[in-house]
């Protein structure tokens, strides 16, 4: 059996925040809304599952607010995991 390497980053995004340009790159051609974190207090005074917001709005209120932000949030080459899937990332091995 090959062992592969990985490189870890981390970013703290309290000390780091993602600029909208990032945040844009990042959600790429994705559903926006599966960044959202819907556990976050502003998620839910908006209420954003019922009413989202539209993905400009959303980029730009995580880029200001990063605890809105659903982490972790884990990219292996083209493949990314939003929030803990604990399957997802037992296949990113």
């Amino acid at each position: 059996m090959q062992k592969t390497h990985s490189e870890l980053e981390l970013r703290d995004l309290g000390k780091q925040q993602l600029s909208e340009a990032e945040l844009d790159a990042l959600i790429g051609d994705r559903d926006y809304r599966l960044f959202l974190n819907a556990k976050n207090e502003l998620y839910r005074a908006r209420n954003m599952k019922q009413n989202p917001p539209s993905r400009t709005e959303a980029i730009r209120l995580m880029a200001n607010n990063p605890n809105l932000i659903r982490r972790p949030i884990v990219i292996a080459g083209k493949h990314i995991v939003i929030g803990y899937d604990e399957e997802a990332l037992a296949a990113l091995k």
